[in-house]
This record gives structure tokens, C-alpha cells and sequence, in this order.
């Protein structure tokens, strides 16, 4: 066997195991993002042959992602589906752009802290939502509503209604759960590449095909074109409302930072040629613009399925492209099969997923950096949980700026005094700017005006010129009343043209 006839093989095999990891997965994250299943489907397509065809990072996969359900949701209520493709046609051109531009590697740039809480976020809203559709009820209006309402959808299950079926559907949704966590601790090594939640979608379907359980089962129209919903002249007057166009970058920024970390994760796995985040991120810039034209769901670069088609073992782009080949196909012609899956298997693979977005191993990692870390992630949580999600993330990166711009002003001014020697030593630590101006005038003015102050500045970063002139004249004044200040002036000048040094040498660089 030739090695391309190897290679065609692996792609091969890869693709049907992520074709098969994918196929719920689409259906599942269009339900919780309140769109039809077949909508999902329809990103899948795009995301395996275009998007495959045209990323920057061969081995990645592209289709809906959990982490846009909540977004997706949300819009779908404010604006309808005409608006919602609109405002993605757009936020894919801000992807393109941005590719373009060379921009890649900025949206790689947003805190650990706020992409982590984010995450944490939605899988809490996913979960709280997706529990009531395994019980074929309605989800809430809030995601407060939704954890409100779960003890009395446990109650429902255990005690249904009369005429009511909520207790099958909590049934096969627990049947569905377990299969994945059963399947996951203890599948075969030769069987390792199936995905736990194919394994739950065929039991909880087998179970209903076999009882003849009367619960809601997946609707998949005969004719795909038929759930298209493409932009209007309305929807275009839509996009200028600021509620639009802030969901219009949301949608840009996530999609393009959860494209590119996921990216970063998948290089680490294989030693093939290396990503190009600009191209991945305008390969994706298409595909939304894509979906934003058929109204289907936002696509993001996934790291479940890319590591599954990794692990797979796919070599080449090939996998990507033939498991939307793939979906095309089933959706095309057997629309009959998937007819056949109750949502409540589908929504207990969402609470699984919601569950595995919850990773508090994040959390562990960012307790190593401090209290601040943890402070955004957990009011990036509480904001998306409580509010929402454009909430959530501004108040995280709010919280970020504010770390970013503590940090820059920092200065510690640690005085020492020592009067039998008629001397104080001052340590001064961090950045001397006008901001801490009284700090330090505070601490000079504390001196008796006759003493000898050592100013030490190994640990000084910088000092502006407002600093630097009080303490020129801090100096003369001393001087004229028998007092002295010491300290290196050149190092100090230095410190002052330390920041234009940087900048011309990174000058010099680039």
C-alpha cells in the first residue's frame, strides 16, 4: 500500500468517526440554541466542506459550538432568525477582515480568567436549560428561571401529570446520561475512537423504537431548503439597532477566540505542519457568512471533534471535508433515521456537555495566578448566569481592564527611618507616575527636612517626569536647609527614558 493510498485511508476512517461525534452534537447544540435541528446540520455541512476545505489549520474541525448557544438563543428571541443570519453574514465579514488584516493572533489575546468563566457560564445555562427539554418540557425564559424550576421538573418526572409522558422522557434522558458515563469509564481500548455520545443517542433511541414510548422524537423536514431563512430588507434595517450590533461582534469575538485557542490545543496534539490562525480565522470569517445566509447556526473551530479526528488518526484536511460530505448525505437521504432520536437523548448529551464546559480544573489553574483571576471568573459566571451573557463578558473584561491599569500604577514608596543616624531610606517599588505623585511627596514630607534620605530604585520600573521634578526639587530645597538626598541620578534618568529605549529597540527589531 502506497503512502498516499495510508494517508487517504486514515482521513477516511477519521472522517466517519467525527462525522459520527458531530452528527448529535449539531442536532443537540441547534435544539438548545432554539433553532431547528436541521440547522445545525446545515453549519456541520459548511464547516466540513468549506471551512475544511479552506482552514488554516488542516486538522481542525468546524461546526456549532455550545459556547454560541446561549448568544444564539437569546438573539433568536430579541430578533428572529431573518435578523439573526444578518447579524452573522456581518459578524463572519468582521472575521474575514480581521484574518485578512493579520489580526489572528489578537483574539488569542482575552484573559484566561474571562474565557474560562465564560465557558463555565454557558455550561450552566445549557445544563439548567437542556434539563427540562429531557423531560420534553419547556425550558425557562432566564437561566435563573431555569434553576429555579428544576425541582419542580424533578417533580414532574417522578409524578407526571395525568396524561402527561414526562416521566419516559426522564427516563430514557437518565438512560442516555449513563451510556455516556458508562461507555466513557469503560469502553474498550480498540473501541476508544467512538464517542460516548453516539453510544447514548442509539440506547436511548433503541429504547423508544423497542417500547414504543410516546415522547417527542427530532423533526427533520423531507426538504432542507425548506429551513432556510435568508436575509431580508428588514432584518438588514435591524442590524443598526445597538442591541444587533453588539450581538454582532459577540458573536465575532467568541466565535474567532474559541476558533483560536482551540487551534492552539489542536497543534499541540499532532507534529504536522503548524496552524495559520490568520487563515483559520478568515476560513471561518466564510463559513459564518455562509450560514448568516441560510439563517443556520454561527460555527466556531470545535475541540472535541478536532481532537477526536486527531486521535482518529487523520492526516490531512481530507477528514475534515468528507465528515461534512458525510452529514450532507445523511440529511439528504435519510432524513427518516434521524427522525427517529427523542430530544431527550438529545438534551442529555447537552447536560453532559454543559457539565464538561463546568471544567474546574480551569479554576485550580487560576488560583496559581491570585485572587484577582478567580474574582473575574467568578463574576463572569454570576453576570452570565444572572443577567446574561453580553453581561457576563463585559463585566469580565471590565474587571480585566481594571487589573490591567492596578498593576500599571502600582507604586510602593517604603520609608526607613533611622534617627540617630539623622538618615531615612526610601525603597520605591513599581511605577512612579502622577497618579502616585502624593504617595511620594507624602513620604518626602514625612522626613525632617536636615536628614540624609537614600533613595534605592533597583526595583523601580519607571518614573515620569512629574516624579522626576519633584524629586529635583525635593533635592535643591533639602540642600538649603542642611539636608541631602542621595541617589544615583543617571540610573534614575534612566529610568525615566526606559519606556522610549523599549520602544526604539522593538523598532529597531521589527
Amino acid at each position: 500500500m502506497t503512502a498516499d493510498i495510508k494517508t487517504f485511508t486514515s482521513d477516511l476512517v477519521s472522517s466517519l468517526v467525527v462525522f459520527l461525534v458531530a452528527l448529535p452534537l449539531c442536532m443537540g447544540i441547534a435544539i438548545a440554541s432554539g433553532m431547528p435541528p436541521a440547522l445545525g446540520i446545515a453549519t456541520g455541512v459548511i464547516g466540513g466542506l468549506i471551512v475544511g476545505t479552506l482552514s488554516g489549520s488542516p486538522l481542525q474541525v468546524s461546526g456549532p459550538a455550545a459556547g454560541l448557544a446561549v448568544v444564539v438563543f437569546e438573539a433568536v428571541r430579541e430578533f428572529g432568525p431573518a435578523t439573526l443570519g444578518t447579524i452573522l453574514l456581518f459578524a463572519g465579514a468582521i472575521q474575514l477582515l480581521a484574518g485578512r488584516f493579520k489580526l489572528g493572533q489578537w483574539f488569542r489575546a482575552i484573559s484566561p480568567a474571562v474565557v474560562y468563566g465564560m465557558l463555565a457560564g454557558i455550561g450552566i445555562l445549557i445544563m439548567a436549560g437542556q434539563f427540562h427539554v429531557m423531560i420534553d418540557d419547556k425550558p425557562r425564559a432566564s437561566g435563573i428561571g431555569n434553576i429555579a424550576a428544576i425541582p419542580q421538573a424533578i417533580y414532574k418526572a417522578v409524578f407526571p401529570p395525568e396524561g402527561m409522558a414526562h416521566h419516559l422522557a426522564a427516563g430514557i434522558g437518565v438512560l442516555t446520561l449513563a451510556s455516556i458515563l458508562l461507555w466513557n469509564k469503560f469502553r474498550p481500548k480498540a473501541m476508544k475512537v467512538i464517542p460516548g455520545s453516539l453510544i447514548g443517542v442509539v440506547a436511548g433511541t433503541a429504547v423508544v423504537a423497542a417500547l414504543h414510548l410516546d415522547i417527542k422524537h427530532v423533526e427533520i423536514p423531507a426538504n432542507l431548503w425548506s429551513v432556510f431563512v435568508f436575509p431580508t430588507q428588514e432584518s438588514l434595517h435591524r442590524l443598526l439597532e445597538p442591541r444587533a450590533l453588539i450581538t454582532m461582534f459577540t458573536i465575532a469575538l467568541i466565535a474567532s477566540a474559541e476558533t483560536l485557542l482551540s487551534t492552539a490545543a489542536i497543534d499541540r496534539m499532532h507534529s504536522g505542519p503548524r496552524a495559520d490562525y490568520d487563515k483559520e480565522l478568515a476560513a471561518q470569517g466564510v463559513g459564518n457568512m455562509l450560514c448568516g445566509l441560510i439563517g443556520a447556526l454561527p460555527m466556531t473551530g470545535v475541540i472535541v471533534r478536532s481532537s477526536a479526528n486527531v486521535q482518529a488518526g487523520a492526516k490531512t484536511r481530507w477528514s475534515a471535508i468528507l465528515h461534512g460530505v458525510w452529514l450532507l448525505a445523511l440529511v439528504l437521504a435519510f432524513p427518516g433515521v434521524l427522525r427517529l432520536i427523542p430530544m431527550a437523548s438529545l438534551a442529555g448529551i447537552l447536560v453532559f456537555t454543559g457539565f464538561k464546559l463546568i471544567n474546574l480544573e480551569h479554576l485550580a489553574k487560576l488560583r496559581h495566578y491570585g485572587f484577582m483571576p478567580v474574582f473575574i471568573y467568578a463574576a463572569t459566571v454570576i453576570g452570565i448566569v444572572a443577567v446574561d451573557l453580553l453581561t457576563g463578558v463585559a463585566i469580565g473584561f471590565g474587571l480585566t481592564i481594571v487589573q490591567i491599569l492596578w498593576n500599571v500604577t502600582r507604586f510602593h514608596v517604603n520609608v526607613i527611618h533611622n534617627p540617630s543616624r539623622n538618615r531615612a531610606d526610601i525603597e520605591m517599588k513599581g511605577l512612579a507616575t502622577f497618579l502616585r505623585l502624593p504617595k511620594l511627596a507624602q513620604a518626602l514630607d514625612g522626613i525632617p527636612a536636615s536628614s540624609t534620605i537614600h533613595i534605592h530604585i533597583q526595583e523601580l520600573y519607571h518614573i515620569d517626569h512629574t516624579c522626576l521634578d519633584l524629586l529635583k526639587a525635593s533635592a535643591e530645597q533639602r540642600e538649603c536647609q542642611g539636608g541631602l538626598i542621595e541617589v544615583h541620578w543617571e540610573e534614575l534618568a534612566h529610568r525615566y527614558h526606559l519606556r522610549h529605549v523599549v520602544r526604539a529597540r522593538l523598532d529597531e527589531a521589527a
